[in-house]
């Protein structure tokens, strides 16, 4: 795993808000995670999340009722919960110091692992933010976007508007069908150039959860899976919003709690 973090790449990431780690899987290590992730998603059965009733509600962003919706990606979250390899893969120390480098934060808890995955011809994601729709509220959250198949400008890459993390707020514009909602939020961005992120199989991004991001709609007739993982800081607080959080956890929640509850959230690195 290519996970010795450079300061020029910790610079990049602080100044754009993202930043890509060539190379992050070799080639071994690309097929355990895919083999993983394939199994992980055969053993759920179509179950999104653990511990909700039915699917998490808008606070994930996406209205669930909609046509349009259900052709973006398909996403299953917290396979570590229900895998045993998954759950391997994402409590690796490598990774969360990985996280640590370059996000500062002195403690590293896992938020929520999800698959993403565009299947043939699916719709574009739409410019969006990731911490407004979390239970906390931490400017140095962050998530990391492992490619498990080349990702290219046809089959849905990434693309972010670079150093906008340095401005956005945890206010909540929805993922919404039209590409330009994110703008009546943040009109300033308006005239800011994009920029894709084209990258193999293997080949990771970290970006923070206040850049805004979005992907390019499926243009081929094969798949674009992703496995990332959202990190959250040590510390963080309870904020109010349901989004993933079990139902049975969040009965024993109130505002301003710390979120430190290792069966849901655990520490993967400390400093």
């Amino acid at each position: 795993m290519n996970n010795q973090i450079t300061q020029a790449q910790i610079d990049a990431y602080q100044e754009n808000g993202f930043v890509v780690i060539e190379d992050f899987l070799n080639t071994e290590e690309l097929e355990y995670w895919r083999t993983s992730v394939t199994q992980a998603l055969a053993d759920r059965k179509g179950l999104k999340i653990p511990g909700k009733k039915g699917n998490i509600d808008e606070s994930d962003g996406i209205n669930e009722d909609s046509d349009y919706y259900t052709k973006v990606f398909d996403q299953s979250i917290n396979l570590w919960q229900t895998s045993e390899t998954m759950k391997k893969i994402m409590f690796d120390e490598r990774i969360g110091k990985m996280v640590s480098d370059l996000s500062g934060s002195d403690g590293v808890r896992i938020w929520h692992d999800q698959a993403l995955i565009k299947r043939p011809w699916a719709n574009p994601t739409s410019w969006h933010l990731d911490t407004p729709y979390w239970s906390f509220s931490d400017k140095r959250a962050m998530s990391i976007w492992v490619a498990l198949d080349d990702v290219t400008l046809e089959n849905g890459c990434l693309f972010f508007l670079p150093g906008t993390h340095k401005l956005t707020t945890f206010e909540n514009p929805s993922i919404g069908k039209n590409m330009d909602a994110i703008f009546s939020f943040y009109p300033e961005f308006k005239e800011r150039k994009s920029q894709p992120v084209v990258i193999k199989a293997g080949t990771c991004s970290c970006h923070n959860g206040l850049t805004v991001h979005g992907a390019h709609a499926n243009m081929t007739p094969g798949f674009r899976r992703a496995m990332t993982c959202a990190f959250m800081p040590d510390g963080s607080t309870f904020n109010g919003i349901p989004n993933v959080l079990p139902d049975s956890y969040l009965k024993t929640l109130k505002v301003g709690d710390v979120l430190n509850n290792n069966d849901q959230n655990p520490l993967i690195y400390k400093k």
